[in-house]
């Protein structure tokens, strides 16, 4: 127990002892002596309990810190625990879920919306130092399952925030009109008319749901063990993270998709500016300006930018006159190292910038993936087909943090 809080109850005892003292008209010498005495202990402990509490401050400052965080950090190191095989095992065999696996499949089923077994998508992601059991040479020796080849996140370097949602659609309010400054024309004239303030509504809603299949044969059940988990794990994390950011850049809004960057320009009021030129600093430069001019960043350093491998290599390949430096060197002295990525069309960058905390876009993920059992589609092999479905969406809050640049490199005839 703290000193402050026992300090506190021997003061409220001394105040009750001294109110059955206080209310007699003669109180006999002991008692007396009793009310002197307690008083003074009374004014002692005042001091020290106000030396408590300044001694158990930093204690109280850490003890809320950790019971804010608390909840967070427990559910992070049961997902950290989350067993993948658990699953395959509990699709393939019927076999029961146990320990952190059950526990967080049990808190995402109380949400509802599952038809599977659903899975945390954190649990999807590589595990540090991860590593498959040991060899067994029967009748060789497996080695760990090398992985395919997938790009990296070019949403993540544009500052594309994802946001995780329970169930309902969730709405981004952004202002689009307000207060306007006005001076008095004469001494007793008004200093303006009125302006409305005006929101319009930018939406997450769970309309769009895709997955990711994939068949696993008997052969790999038995082959890889406890490495199928991680492999499996890497697989589906790597082929839904390329699809959530193609579908972030290229979705068309159509056939089940969200509608993304590129194709969804003018319905999120996105700027799209025809280059028709080479491939400089000055074209980025010239869009940089723009954002400054719309009060949208203070400096080049503040833009995010991306654009697909071809304009990387004309921009390092072009020298300025008289010099070794190169029209890269020059756009990343300013704007850093873009993303270069070939989920950007060809002859197209994408230009982004955060603006007051708020992201120039929002992928929404509901929930878990819902990962789903087919036993029967290629039962005759004694094959496992899984699909992992997952609910998302992508929306532009607001149109002014984005930037397209189209053709460029190719110069107008």
């Amino acid at each position: 127990m703290l000193d402050s809080v026992k300090i506190a109850r021997r003061q409220s005892e001394i105040r009750q002892a001294l109110a059955g003292l206080v209310g007699k008209d003669k109180p006999s010498e002991d008692e007396t002596r009793s009310m002197e005495a307690m008083d003074s202990e009374y004014r002692i402990n005042e001091t020290r309990y106000r030396a408590a509490l300044v001694a158990e401050d930093q204690e109280r400052r850490d003890a809320g810190a950790d019971l804010e965080t608390r909840s967070d950090r427990e559910y992070a190191e049961l997902v950290g625990k989350f067993e993948l095989r658990q699953i395959a095992f509990a699709l393939d065999e019927g076999r029961a879920l146990e320990g952190a696996t059950k526990e967080i499949v049990e808190e995402l089923r109380s949400r509802g919306g599952y038809q599977g077994i659903p899975v945390p998508l954190a649990a999807l992601e590589t595990r540090a130092g991860e590593t498959v059991a040991a060899d067994v040479p029967n009748p060789k020796t497996i080695r760990p399952i090398i992985d395919r080849i997938f790009p990296g996140s070019v949403a993540e370097r544009l500052g594309i925030q994802r946001i995780s949602i329970t169930s309902g659609e969730l709405a981004f309010p952004v202002a689009t009109a307000g207060a306007v400054f006005g001076w008095q024309t004469t001494e007793l004239a008004n200093v303006g008319a009125a302006s409305e303030y005006q929101t319009a509504e930018r939406s997450l809603n769970p309309d769009h749901t895709g997955g990711a299949q994939m068949v696993i044969s008997r052969k790999a059940l038995k082959q890889s063990g406890e490495g199928l988990e991680a492999a499996i794990r890497r697989d589906l994390n790597a082929v839904i993270g390329a699809e959530l950011d193609r579908v972030v850049v290229n979705g068309s809004g159509a056939s089940g998709e969200p509608l993304g960057i590129i194709p969804g320009a003018a319905t999120y009021g996105i700027a799209s500016t025809s280059v028709s030129a080479a491939a400089t600093w000055a074209a980025f430069r010239a869009e940089v300006v723009a954002f400054m001019q719309a009060n949208a960043i203070t400096s080049a350093g503040q833009v995010n930018l991306g654009f697909d491998p071809a304009i990387w290599a004309e921009l390092d390949d072009t020298l300025i006159d008289g010099t070794a430096v190169s029209e890269w060197d020059r756009l990343t002295k300013h704007v850093g190292t873009p993303a270069i990525s070939n989920v950007i069309p060809d002859e197209t960058a994408i230009m982004t910038a955060t603006v007051q905390g708020i992201a120039p876009g929002y992928l929404g993920i509901y929930g878990g993936v819902d990962l789903i059992r087919d036993p029967y589609t290629k039962a005759a092999s004694g094959a496992l087909v899984l699909t992992g479905l997952v609910t998302a969406d992508f929306t532009v809050p607001r149109g002014l943090q984005t930037r397209i640049l189209t053709d460029i490199g190719m110069v107008s005839g």
